[in-house]
């Protein structure tokens, strides 16, 4: 009895159909308009000034990052890795 595992390469991950793409894509866009609007409301709340710059910087933290997803999936296999 052999305790080694042969290695197996999995099967390639199918592509997502286009119109998934483009339905993620309109999810991302929606949470971004979402984030920023969280985003203008939350500066506006009243709280204490730290409290609010911290809580702003962090939605704009996230907006970043929704941006930056939506870069990633506009540019589908065509972009080179960083």
């Amino acid at each position: 009895m052999s305790n080694v595992v042969p290695f197996r390469q999995r099967q390639p991950v199918a592509k997502l159909a286009r119109c998934e793409v483009v339905a993620v894509a309109g999810d991302l866009l929606t949470l971004l308009e979402q984030l920023e609007d969280v985003c203008a409301r939350a500066a506006g709340t009243g709280r204490p000034p730290l409290e609010v710059e911290r809580t702003v910087q962090h939605l704009l933290d996230a907006v970043g990052a929704v941006e930056r997803a939506l870069d990633c999936i506009g540019e589908g296999e065509q972009a080179e890795p960083a």
